[in-house]
């Protein structure tokens, strides 16, 4: 059962939060999923004449870690949210921990063995440093996301959702990109600071536009969820 809140009141669903692991585990799936797939460098073009756009393997994976990273700021509030990115940072680092122990375990010695050694070790090897760059980006991007949109939402009530959505992307995306291309691009193949400056450029804008595109599924995944979980306040009927 909802119950009334004052305008401009910040509201959130504190204690039957039905949907929560689910969004939680889902988060911490895409998250480790696009730390695997950002160890391969990506070219896509050329586009708009002979530029030719520079990015990685996750680069479709990881925007939907900030999308679901904003369901769950909006509707649990920053300390759910907070508790997410503590989780999916315990997991990622788990994950690449197998991946070592995994490619040290001694394998076949037959040629299909050796071949699969070597393909673990050209696809998973790098994965750690990809971690240890997308954990230090995430950790600080997740949360600038997650605080700037509750510090809106605090101001703003239940109005200017699509407003708080892309202004905390803007922020954590930002912070996010920059420190992960930085320690992510030696791994990846980025050699010179022209590719540099298009990695970092590139995935942010591209990161933005997704969250620009699927906000409007954003928002009604928010409203569905809001409406279902049982404490969830929400202000009075105008």
């Amino acid at each position: 059962m909802s119950v009334a809140v004052t305008p401009h009141r910040a509201a959130f669903a504190t204690r039957n939060r039905r949907y929560f692991d689910i969004l939680v585990a889902l988060f911490c799936v895409v998250l480790i999923l696009s730390n695997v797939g950002a160890s391969k460098g990506v070219l896509i073009g050329p586009v708009f004449g002979d530029f030719t756009i520079v990015t990685d393997g996750g680069f479709f994976l990881f925007p939907l870690a900030y999308v679901l990273g904003d369901v769950l700021s909006e509707v649990y509030g920053f300390a759910a949210a907070r508790r997410t990115v503590v989780t999916g940072f315990a997991l990622s680092l788990l994950a690449s921990l197998a991946f070592v122990v995994i490619i040290a375990l001694p394998g076949f010695t037959d040629a299909y063995g050796t071949a699969k050694q070597s393909a673990l070790e050209g696809a998973l090897g790098q994965v750690p440093q990809i971690v240890i760059a997308s954990m230090a980006g995430y950790v600080v991007g997740q949360l600038l996301n997650s605080w700037v949109l509750v510090r809106l939402k605090e101001r703003t009530g239940e109005s200017a959702l699509w407003g708080r959505l892309i202004g905390s992307t803007g922020v954590g995306e930002f912070a996010d990109t920059l420190i992960f291309c930085s320690i992510a691009a030696p791994v990846i193949g980025i050699a010179d600071a022209g590719q540099f400056v298009n990695y970092v450029i590139a995935g942010y804008l591209y990161k933005c536009l997704v969250e620009i595109v699927v906000s409007p599924l954003t928002m009604l995944v928010i409203r569905v969820i809001k409406s279902r979980e049982p404490d969830y306040a929400t202000p009075p009927a105008a």
